[in-house]
């Protein structure tokens, strides 16, 4: 343990993210490592999160003068969200919707807390848009944990948002500052005007180009989930960045009574392909029935996790030997098991099938995960199918690349070694101490 973990002990540390599980779930380790080392940890959060708050005996403070959107309902307390045709049309509105108009109200909300519960630090997901005001408003440190790829911008690459890979030299530098032109003050210019707006108000400078900057700009420390082999070189990469490593699901293991899961048919086949799309992703026909339809009947093994999306149709309809359907599986229960890893390309679990090494295939494309694909494929760390919707040809041409060819698991396993070598929760621990004194 750091030597600086004593002090901390009896702190107030206030946890906050967004409403949606991979802005929760990366903190929760976190979290737990603080209460174990005498921290006094509180959690503001959707009402989504209180059950596995309660589990990890962590008091839950609500949203209450600000509006709840766990991601799931987004398309319910947004109806009109439905009807928005265009992918750069419906990040803008999610960006003004449900996050940017979120930031003051949550703010308001944490002043009570404040009041209530006198906070010292403020540990919150790169993305919760308080970020700027909380300063301001309350004069605490903000340690800021980045759960997507950083969202700083440099001038050695494109925009944040656009999936795009670096293109060296002096031509990719004009090219990559024409295309952050383009983003900042034509295709996200509403957002970006409304949160510098809403910081004027409340007399906050900022240096920032736009909102991903100002909520990196804003954070007394900025600490990224993974390390520098997951990420494009920035020869500009901001003073107060640091990586901690693969940050990971807080795990209860079995002591809740739930049994080891485990399947005979996991030692019958030479290759097990493990596939899931999230818990957010509710549309089956998008991954899990293209990957069921091209490995069915096959010499492989497939195990599907359908976060309890059509779990009973998809088993009546597949009743194939090579085919497992969960609702759920814990990934450090199944991923020692499988040898190729097929998702939509959430960030936890791709930071969760590195860590285990396994090559992988990702088809997506919304809600930021064309930037985490973008690097598994430019790194060859799997293969980037590059669409929501892939067929059943294109995941068996990229499954028998990864097969045939060994420099992904190659790849992937450095990486892994790597992420071995970051305590994130150690690192952590230090750096809270650093903005605390």
């Amino acid at each position: 343990m750091l030597s600086g973990s004593n002090s901390l002990q009896g702190k107030h540390i206030l946890f906050a993210c967004v409403p949606g599980d991979g802005h929760f779930n990366p903190l929760t380790g976190l979290a737990m490592h603080l209460k174990s080392i005498g921290c006094d940890v509180r959690w503001y959060a959707s009402y989504a999160f209180a059950g596995k708050l309660a589990k990890m005996g962590i008091p839950h403070y609500k949203f209450t003068k600000a509006k709840d959107v766990p991601t799931e309902k987004i398309d319910e307390v947004f109806p009109e969200r439905k009807q928005i045709k265009g992918q750069i049309k419906k990040l803008n509105f999610d960006m003004i919707n449900y996050f940017i108009l979120r930031g003051t109200e949550y703010v308001a909300d944490m002043k009570d807390i404040d009041n209530e519960w006198k906070i010292d630090a403020l540990v919150c997901d790169c993305l919760f848009p308080a970020i700027p005001f909380v300063e301001h408003a309350l004069h605490v440190p903000v340690v800021s944990v980045g759960v997507v790829p950083l969202i700083e911008t440099s001038k050695d690459l494109a925009p944040p948002g656009l999936g795009m890979y670096p293109v060296p030299g002096i031509g990719g530098r004009i090219k990559h500052e024409l295309l952050k032109k383009l983003a900042d003050n034509v295709l996200f210019k509403k957002p970006n005007q409304l949160f510098f707006s809403l910081m004027k108000e409340r007399a906050i400078p900022s240096n920032a180009r736009n909102a991903f900057d100002a909520l990196v700009e804003k954070s007394t420390i900025f600490l990224q989930s993974g390390t520098p082999g997951f990420e494009y070189k920035r020869s500009d990469l901001g003073k107060h960045i640091r990586f901690i490593g693969p940050l990971l699901p807080y795990s209860t293991g079995n002591g809740n009574g739930r049994p080891q899961w485990s399947d005979a048919r996991l030692k019958e086949y030479k290759t097990v392909i493990l596939v899931t799309q999230g818990t957010v992703e509710k549309d089956t026909k998008k991954l899990l029935v293209p990957t069921i339809e091209a490995f069915r009947d096959t010499d492989k093994l497939l195990v599907v996790t359908t976060g309890g999306s059509d779990t009973e149709t998809l088993r009546q309809r597949y009743a194939h030997r090579n085919v497992i359907i969960e609702d759920f599986i814990p990934f450090d229960q199944v991923m020692p098991h499988a040898h190729i890893y097929i998702s939509n390309g959430g960030y936890g679990g791709v930071m969760q099938g590195i860590q285990y090494g396994l090559p992988m295939v990702v088809a997506g494309i919304h809600e930021g995960k064309n930037e985490i694909n973008a690097r598994i494929g430019y790194f060859k760390y799997g293969v980037n199918v590059g669409t929501e919707t892939p067929k059943p040809a294109q995941l068996q041409q990229a499954v028998h690349k990864i097969a045939t060819d060994n420099i992904y698991r190659n790849n992937v396993g450095q990486l892994s070694k790597e992420f071995a070598q970051y305590d994130a929760c150690e690192l952590f621990t230090g750096y809270l101490q650093q903005v605390l004194n």
